[in-house]
């Protein structure tokens, strides 16, 4: 439980640090060009927006999160969103080894 606050906590650095990319295609975009290192997806946002983006990953290498929801995320970043791209791979990198992806 601690490293998911830590994370959600240091989500809200990687915002106010401009390292995050929001929005379904906003992230996309990230995702294609290569410029995202990891996604955080809600784990109850839609299954249509879920499955484009689990699916979106998993065709470019990059590793897709469910462990949050939406509330969870929105808390974090200050701002109502399901969809989160991590673009640092500074950022990227810690948050998968608290969250042992």
């Amino acid at each position: 439980m601690e490293n998911r606050q830590k994370v959600l906590q240091s989500l809200g650095l990687a915002r106010r640090a401009k390292k995050l990319t929001t929005g379904i295609d906003l992230v996309i975009d990230q995702v294609r060009l290569g410029k995202a290192y990891l996604v955080f997806c809600a784990n109850d946002a839609g299954q249509s927006t879920k499955k484009k983006i689990t699916d979106k990953c998993n065709s470019y290498n990059v590793t897709c999160s469910l462990e949050f929801t939406r509330d969870e995320l929105s808390a974090a970043i200050g701002s109502k969103r399901s969809i989160i791209a991590v673009t640092d791979a500074g950022f990227a990198k810690k948050f998968k080894q608290l969250l042992s992806l």
